[in-house]
């Protein structure tokens, strides 16, 4: 179930299954015959909304799970966020990276670090051409992680603006 890991993190899958336990009120998830609890403050409300959407498309399209992940923290033992590829390469082979952390670790690095590591196994996927990313003009920690990772503003739109992975 691990997606890909860091030195710090492991993203793991996400599934349809994870996100029904979370809307019915646990506060931990099972990976690996361990338990990994939440930090305060995660799921974000914004992508905890998703839950039903994104169960319901899991269960017509189970392939896009592999692109569904939470962010744990080895050392702490716990999960500290969400990241992924929204629902995977569409007909044109781009995906869309999208993820929160929980407040206690922002400002860390972990985003930066999971997202290098999520792209780089993002391109080694199968019809992957190209990586994408929207964020609003004022979020600043996003544009940071962007910016980090290596992505390019290609233009801004309606104050987003909206960036793409350069393939290498």
């Amino acid at each position: 179930m691990i997606i890909t890991q860091t030195e710090n993190l492991l993203l793991v899958k996400f599934t349809a299954g994870a996100m029904l336990d979370v809307l019915n009120g646990e506060q931990s998830l099972e990976y690996e015959n361990m338990t990994f609890s939440f930090a305060k403050g995660w799921p974000i409300n914004a992508y905890k909304n998703l839950f039903p959407y994104k169960i319901s498309r899991f269960q017509k399209h189970p392939e896009e799970e592999e692109f569904e992940g939470v962010i744990i923290h080895k050392k702490d033992k716990i999960i500290i966020g969400d990241m992924g590829f929204k629902g995977g390469p569409d007909v044109h082979g781009i995906m869309e990276i999208g993820y929160s952390m929980a407040p206690d670790y922002q400002g860390k690095g972990y985003t930066t670090e999971m997202a290098k590591a999520f792209c780089h196994w993002g391109m080694q996927r199968e019809n992957v051409e190209k990586i994408i990313a929207t964020c609003s003009i004022y979020n600043y920690a996003s544009i940071r992680v962007l910016e980090k990772i290596g992505m390019k503003k290609m233009y801004e739109e309606l104050e987003k603006y909206y960036w793409e992975l350069p393939i290498e």
